[in-house]
């Protein structure tokens, strides 16, 4: 158990000494996008599915957020930068914002 806490501390200081500000950011906006798809699948595990549609779509939203906000981390991500020559921080908040407002303008659709 010790070698865990150890490990996790360790974690800890350097992520708090390395990491960026701007990636410090999505994270807690991927902690925040996680913990929302979580209470939406209790909420439908304890009041059951009978709005099924929107269900559905607050959840597809949900994941798909997130799966976004992975993407832009991965682009921001100094350490990628070699990977993505062609693709400037600003130009990877471009894509996320404008397949953000696309994915939820589809999932506002599905509503009905």
């Amino acid at each position: 158990m010790s070698s865990l806490s150890s490990a996790t501390q360790k974690f800890l200081t350097t992520y708090k000494k390395d990491t960026p500000l701007s990636l410090k950011l999505i994270d807690v906006y991927l902690v925040y996008i996680m913990a929302t798809g979580i209470a939406q699948f209790i909420y439908m595990l304890l009041a059951g599915t009978f709005p099924y549609n929107s269900f559905l779509a607050g959840f597809i939203s949900t994941v798909g957020s997130f799966v976004l906000a992975v993407n832009l981390r991965i682009q921001t991500n100094a350490q990628n930068k070699d990977q993505f020559t062609t693709v400037s921080p600003e130009r990877a908040f471009a894509d996320f914002a404008f397949c953000s407002l696309l994915l939820h303008f589809f999932c506002v659709n599905y509503l009905g």
